[in-house]
């Protein structure tokens, strides 16, 4: 009877709670333009993008170290401009695009630190009572970049 008696006392103070945290969303100001919002999103402390990188989309933030496949016809130092940006947000706010940001909104550039290679893959094929046993050994090549900061254009 007594632990009845406690969880619908906090279901009430928790569902209260919620619907204090709701009104108060509901009366924060939203932008009206794309500017505007990016030009909130600016002003926040921390700021990330998702982006799409060799067929795959990535969180990232600047100074984040990213790890992809091999990227050919690049060297060490040089600099990747990050052109599929489809998200770009804070803690507070976020700006999708439809399906991309466009390209003159937001930069973003990544540098290439190192090209290494992951962990030995071992793959051991055998066939039964043929005697043919076969070792393969294989480690992928990846590429390591280095997100630079995020760059939003004038609001001109």
């Amino acid at each position: 009877m007594a632990a009845s008696w406690h969880i619908r006392n906090w279901l009430s103070h928790h569902v209260r709670r919620v619907a204090a945290t709701r009104a108060i969303h509901a009366q924060s100001v939203l932008p009206g333009t794309t500017s505007a919002a990016l030009e909130i999103i600016r002003t926040q402390p921390s700021q990330y993008i998702v982006a799409s990188l060799v067929g795959r989309k990535f969180i990232l933030t600047p100074r984040d170290l990213l790890t992809v496949p091999h990227i050919k016809d690049v060297d060490v130092g040089d600099v990747l401009v990050l052109k599929d940006i489809h998200e770009v947000g804070s803690r507070d706010y976020t700006l999708r695009g439809e399906p991309l940001i466009p390209p003159g909104r937001v930069k973003v550039e990544a540098t290439v630190v190192e090209h290494t290679k992951g962990a030995m893959e071992v793959v051991f094929k055998k066939k039964r009572r043929k005697g043919y046993q076969k070792t393969i050994k294989n480690k992928h090549p990846y590429t390591r970049l280095r997100i630079g900061p995020i760059q939003f254009a004038n609001s001109s």
